[in-house]
């Protein structure tokens, strides 16, 4: 059944369900060299499950749904736990043999925050739009994370279109709002995986990375390299928005519109436990203000209080608060100067 999109409700979140093993160590070590792991922790990874634990950790007013694969083992059981605690619907998660649920070890230097990503495709790599009955979702938001990092949605076809473009067409068919985010990925087509999901994209989330890689230009960290860079993939389909979140600002550039830039909150230092988990905690916060009909400013300092917010743990969501207390203490902090 259709819903317009006044009438539906709630995020639909499909993608990676991967669980992190955070180990904390005090430098990154030389190739054949041994470091000492501080501590370690078990925690939610992946771009879907760490969307829908921070949306629900901010207090957002609407439902949540995910969909996905995981294992028959116990990384499989925390998420299964983990989204009965707070209270995300996880009907559509399915548990299956032929694989372990996926896991990263993300080995974190303790004082910099900087971490590295060792990751197991496992179950996610399965994950096919079989899986995926969005006709029976009444939710106004399908977000799909991350492209790159699916193997079997992220498959080129004879056609040049992937599994990925035609589940998000299917999602816009039904009158959702369509969402993705990237993943800094090294597999070499990059761009052939995403491109055919770009048309029945509303909103795009990348970093300063993934946006130089996508089209063919130079890193940048300069607003204005950026968001002709942003246009490009506006002008390659992205229907409403494309979101560029990076550790000095995000910008928001959508057709016929001045571009929104929004800087980044004035972390401590000593306050930065790890990163792991910053761009997901950005974009939770973009989305829930994007769901309740915000003006795109505001959604975009929602989105960099979250990230700031998160950067207390090393982990991706543990030190997410409730979306008012993340904007005041975004506001306390206050906002670092962008230079051009």
């Amino acid at each position: 059944m259709k819903h317009t999109e006044e009438k539906r409700c709630g995020v639909l979140a499909a993608g990676n369900w991967i669980v992190d093993h955070v180990k904390m160590i005090p430098a990154w070590p030389a190739q054949d060299t041994l470091i000492t792991i501080e501590s370690n922790a078990a925690a939610n990874g992946g771009g879907s499950y760490n969307l829908l634990k921070d949306l629900s950790r901010m207090r957002c007013p609407f439902p949540l749904a995910g969909i996905g694969l995981i294992g028959m083992d116990s990384d499989g059981d925390m998420i299964l736990q983990d989204c009965e605690s707070l209270r995300i619907d996880s009907r559509s998660i399915r548990r299956i043999s032929e694989a372990p649920t996926s896991n990263t070890d993300v080995m974190t230097v303790i004082g910099t925050g900087r971490r590295t990503f060792f990751h197991q495709h496992g179950a996610n790599a399965l994950l096919s739009p079989d899986h995926c009955f969005l006709t029976e979702s009444s939710a106004r938001i399908f977000y799909l994370g991350y492209l790159c990092l699916l193997k079997a949605i992220d498959v080129i076809g004879p056609d040049r279109r992937t599994p990925a473009s035609h589940l998000l067409q299917e999602a816009k068919s039904l009158g959702m709002l369509t969402v993705a985010d990237l993943v800094s990925n090294e597999t070499s087509d990059f761009d052939g995986i995403i491109n055919p999901s770009l048309p029945y994209l509303d909103y795009l989330f990348l970093n300063e990375y993934e946006l130089a890689r996508l089209v063919g230009k130079e890193l940048s960290v300069d607003p204005f390299r950026l968001e002709e860079y942003a246009t490009i993939l506006m002008n390659r389909g992205v229907q409403k928005a494309v979101v560029v979140h990076l550790p000095q600002f995000a910008l928001c550039v959508r057709p016929g519109t001045p571009t929104m830039l929004h800087p980044s909150v004035k972390v401590p230092q000593d306050w930065i436990a790890g990163s792991a988990g910053a761009g997901d905690a950005f974009a939770a916060g973009f989305v829930l203000g994007l769901h309740e009909g915000w003006d795109p400013a505001r959604c975009l300092e929602l989105g960099v209080c979250a990230a700031a917010v998160s950067l207390r743990d090393a982990t991706c969501s543990a030190a997410i608060l409730p979306w008012t207390e993340c904007l005041e203490l975004g506001g306390k902090l206050g906002f670092n100067p962008v230079s051009s």
